[in-house]
């Protein structure tokens, strides 16, 4: 199971139900998150820049973002929580863990705080932990551009941002490869991801060995003044498993960012205009 993701994203889950029957497992149906219930202004004035433009444009952005990002710490908390047939909680994991760099300036993850998980019905994949790495806080560079087929869907309002909305899909699905799919809200004047809503693809239907992976959101906000950063990701779904479904709730926060003192260099993604020639002196 996975969730992952101010703005919001779910986990994967290989799911134990080999002694429950479908009968016995008949859970809520989580609130409706579907597209269609967002209003998206797609009648609107069209952008002032051809949408291919757009694209290249907030990608370029997003390239930037990737490597300034790789060069911050952070606390990162996840909570995932399962629920029997009834509605009522059952087991939860939890974990608590610190980005950090080695005085080297190598980045890896401590983990600070890990309760023994008491999951039941359900257990964390690799491909989760994968997740809540790579797509729950989705980043959609040039260099993974062409991975993905986007569609501008239209134009709308998130609070007091102004947004162009896209669908993303990857064009093709390699083996061992993880994606997002789901849509993507871009900042009208900063050409950054702000928020996005979808899934990790794909589910595994292994007979026997499902591994499934929940509808997730996930947030950013504006922390350095100049990039979008994840702070919250959350999903609320239902998995479909052949011996039953199990509802799970995900949580992931994002916080204490810190710039650490690195040599790396961010350019911009605007291209530099040449220097007007003089005339030749006299």
């Amino acid at each position: 199971m996975r969730l992952g993701k101010k703005m919001f994203v779910l986990l994967g889950a290989t799911a134990l139900l080999a002694a429950i029957s479908p009968a016995q497992v008949q859970v809520a149906a989580p609130p409706d998150r579907s597209l269609e219930k967002v209003k998206i202004d797609a009648n609107g004035a069209p952008p002032p820049v051809p949408i291919a433009e757009i694209i290249r444009q907030f990608a370029a952005k997003e390239s930037e973002f990737r490597i300034a990002r790789g060069n911050y710490t952070y606390t990162q908390f996840v909570r995932v929580e399962e629920f029997d047939q009834n509605g009522d909680p059952g087991g939860q994991f939890q974990r608590t863990g610190e980005v950090i760099f080695t005085p080297e300036g190598k980045r890896f993850e401590r983990i600070t705080r890990e309760p023994p998980t008491s999951l039941r019905m359900l257990t964390m994949s690799l491909e989760d932990f994968k997740d809540l790495e790579n797509i729950q806080p989705f980043v959609l560079t040039t260099e993974d551009l062409p991975k993905y087929d986007l569609e501008y869907l239209g134009r709308q309002q998130i609070d007091e941002i102004g947004a162009y909305v896209f669908s993303v899909k990857p064009r093709k699905i390699e083996p061992n490869q993880r994606y997002f799919q789901g849509t993507v809200w871009v900042d009208d004047r900063d050409l950054q991801i702000v928020k996005s809503y979808g899934k990790a693809v794909p589910d595994l239907q292994k007979k026997g060995q499902e591994n499934l992976f929940p509808m997730f959101e996930t947030w950013r906000e504006n922390i350095d003044g100049k990039y979008w950063f994840p702070t919250l990701t959350r999903a609320d779904d239902v998995l479909h498993f052949p011996t039953g479904d199990v509802r799970i709730k995900m949580i992931v926060r994002y916080a204490n960012y810190k710039q650490f003192k690195s040599t790396i260099r961010i350019l911009s993604a605007e291209p530099v205009k040449p220097e007007a020639k003089k005339p030749p002196q006299q």
